[in-house]
């Protein structure tokens, strides 16, 4: 009877684990969303709202204490989507009174409430059966 050797195992190389696709448009409310709190923006909140709006599929809400902070915060947003992902506006409205700014991305659109604005218009409830989509680099 032959000698069976051993049979040497070569080492199985190991798959690497995908990681689930963010896509474009989320890419974008999170970017634009961690902007808004760099800033000092308070309430940031990202709402998916594709199922109920043809229009856009995310919209990113963030509140600023005061007309200034709103200008620094959209400042900063159109700044870092821009440098991050090589993006403009497709509109913006609101600059001016800085009150309520909205800056239009197409598939995101952000919204920058002065406080007693975001108080007043509630946004929020208005889509309060939309999912919200997490932003920040811990969630």
């Amino acid at each position: 009877m032959a000698e069976k050797k051993p049979v040497a195992k070569r080492p199985v190389a190991k798959k690497p684990v995908a990681k689930p696709k963010v896509s474009a448009a989320l890419q974008l409310a999170q970017v634009a969303a961690r902007a808004a709190d760099e800033k000092q923006g308070t309430n940031i909140t990202v709402l998916n709202v594709g199922d109920v709006l043809a229009i856009t599929e995310l919209f990113v809400v963030a509140t600023a204490s005061n007309s200034r902070q709103v200008g620094a915060i959209q400042s900063e947003v159109s700044h870092k989507v821009r440098e991050k992902l090589g993006r403009s506006p497709l509109r913006s409205e609101g600059t001016v009174e800085q009150q309520w700014v909205l800056i239009d991305y197409g598939d995101v659109v952000i919204h920058i409430f002065a406080q007693e604005a975001r108080d007043f218009y509630e946004i929020e409830r208005l889509y309060f059966d939309v999912p919200v989509m997490t932003w920040g680099l811990g969630d």
